[in-house]
């Protein structure tokens, strides 16, 4: 099994200490946690992208691209590219960028998207958002495997024998689908033959569980080999003490930060209390033999071979945050890894050309 570290770059005040850092502060501490990733052995590290409060993650290539200067092994990964907002020509342009400067690690993590106020931003409706990203994806995918390309688009000018610079260093680069509800992107990774992303962040196991099934039904109805499947999931929060009890005192508070500020904004709580959240929900929050088993629950039901996890304190002190990392690594981590399979593909830069062989 292989980790991730994933931020959005959320950026709003302690749930705990009601203390808000500035923005330059948050982008550091992004830098600082994606330096201890490396560090620690996580086999990735993802940045989100919105353009909606409370988030600050509207430039991943960016803060990327920063990264992979600091960093030398780590996988770099989109968490998620929202390709229903963007032009795919762009982006092309910026990911064949950054995976050149970062020698090949880039994976990017693809999805529509959501939240009503970047749609508006970048006028997108509901009812044109799956269109807008399958569309764009199936340009990007072509643009990264093709010198020159013509394409027939709704959603932008069209493409006549159309070169666009740099060509890619890695050929291809991986492209995961994000999932969170819906069968659209589901049947969109299925069709091409790309791994999963399942969110697995809201909701108990059930619904997840429901759409990877249908990934894999559908994975079989295009053709693809059923061996070659790779799935990754998420995770609500994570925690890693020396024991049970501690995990539950040090978590209680920001539990119960966390459902204070939903109720205030009137969001449903999906779990009530604090037990019942680190039973039900993905959150792994325990010693760590429970976090073990909680994830081979869930593996149980997804077979999925990539878990994330939050690279942010999201409430911990940093100490605290930092010690949950360091236990994950140390006891849960080679467990894991030894119990659950790697992805059926090598975690390194896919097939790296020069410049003269890629016009062979």
């Amino acid at each position: 099994m292989k980790f991730l570290a994933i931020t959005l770059i959320v950026h709003r005040t302690d749930p705990v200490t009601g203390v808000r850092k500035s923005t330059h502060d948050r982008f550091k501490e992004v830098l600082d946690n994606a330096l201890l990733a490396e560090e620690l052995g996580f086999d990735g590290f993802g940045v989100g992208q919105r353009h909606e409060r409370p988030f600050i993650s509207s430039s991943p290539t960016v803060v990327l691209s920063h990264i992979a200067a600091l960093t030398r092994r780590i996988r770099l990964f989109t968490a998620v590219t929202t390709l229903s907002l963007l032009d795919p020509v762009r982006a092309y342009e910026d990911y064949a960028t950054l995976d050149h400067l970062s020698g090949g690690r880039l994976e990017l993590i693809i999805g529509k998207g959501n939240g009503a106020a970047q749609r508006d931003l970048f006028h997108v409706t509901p009812e044109d958002q799956w269109e807008r990203n399958a569309e764009s994806y199936e340009v990007f995918r072509q643009i990264w495997r093709h010198d020159k390309v013509t394409a027939k688009t709704r959603f932008r000018p069209e493409l006549k024998d159309a070169e666009v610079w740099p060509r890619p260093y890695q050929r291809p680069v991986r492209v995961w689908h994000g999932s969170a509800t819906s069968k659209e992107s589901v049947d969109l990774a299925a069709r091409y033959g790309d791994p999963l992303f399942s969110a697995n962040v809201t909701h108990p196991i059930e619904p997840y569980a429901d759409l990877i099934r249908h990934y894999r039904e559908r994975w079989e109805h295009y053709g693809h080999d059923p061996a070659a499947i790779a799935v990754g999931a998420g995770t609500a929060g994570l925690l890693v003490t020396p024991t049970s009890q501690e995990a539950l005192k040090v978590y209680r508070p920001i539990f119960e930060a966390q459902l204070a500020f939903q109720k205030q904004f009137g969001l449903p709580a999906v779990f009530e209390t604090l037990e019942d959240f680190v039973e039900r929900s993905s959150a792994l929050i325990g010693s760590p033999q429970q976090v073990i088993d909680k994830v081979h629950r869930y593996h149980d039901q997804f077979g999925h071979t990539v878990l994330h996890l939050h690279a942010d304190a999201n409430g911990l002190t940093d100490v605290q945050h930092s010690a949950s990392l360091q236990l994950f690594q140390a006891e849960v981590a080679p467990v894991l890894r030894r119990e659950i399979p790697d992805p059926p593909f090598a975690w390194a830069p896919a097939l790296p050309v020069t410049e003269e062989s890629a016009h062979v």
